[in-house]
């Protein structure tokens, strides 16, 4: 079934559904929004949870979530909401981290991914450095192309804000709290962290 926008953040659903383990029992995603990837991740896991502290997108994930075995919606603040910890094979969160704290999510993430178990993180960062605007500038025409073809829209009412951490920043926090992880950087605009938490002994 194609999906009923796209964007920036969708483009990387794909990216994000072949990074799910084989098997995975529970996943969680971070910033559900509008549960289009929570509706997804129905097809490659068993159980599904999405967070999202708005009300408004909660609802609608609900609502594109009904029907779905498995699919649980929780509405609140990531930080606070209870979960079980060591309890999810695979954790995303696509474009939201920087409506958190940003060391503080990824602990968060961190400690609720089971040993053995995968998170990946697409982010938004700002551009600050000679080198990220010179990127930034010669991506840009590709990236007009891009969202005029594929006529680039989102769900109406979904919570925006700016990023405050840079390309660099987000690196060197990410090493901070997730040893090990991969970067990848996209050009329309987004970054991608990929991190495996070690296994038991």
């Amino acid at each position: 079934m194609a999906d009923p926008y796209w964007n920036t953040n969708v483009a990387r659903h794909r990216e994000i559904l072949r990074a799910v383990p084989e098997d995975c029992g529970d996943a969680l995603d971070v910033g559900c929004g509008d549960g289009l990837l929570v509706g997804k991740l129905a097809g490659a896991a068993k159980r599904v949870t999405g967070v999202d502290a708005d009300p408004a997108m909660a609802a609608l994930a609900r609502g594109r979530a009904a029907g779905l075995d498995g699919v649980t919606v929780v509405e609140g603040d990531f930080l606070a909401v209870e979960l079980p910890a060591e309890r999810y094979d695979f954790i995303c969160s696509v474009t939201a981290i920087h409506h958190m704290d940003f060391e503080a999510a990824l602990r968060r993430m961190r400690e609720l991914l089971r040993p053995g178990g995968r998170l990946v993180v697409v982010g938004l960062a700002r551009d600050a450095t000679v080198a990220d605007w010179a990127r930034l500038i010669a991506g840009a025409p590709v990236v007009r192309i891009v969202k005029l073809v594929r006529r680039a829209r989102g769900p109406v009412g979904m919570p925006v804000a700016a990023a405050g951490m840079s390309y660099g920043e987000v690196r060197v926090a990410a090493g901070r709290v997730l040893p090990g992880f991969r970067y990848r950087r996209h050009i329309l605009r987004r970054y991608t962290l990929t991190w495996e938490k070690a296994g038991e002994a």
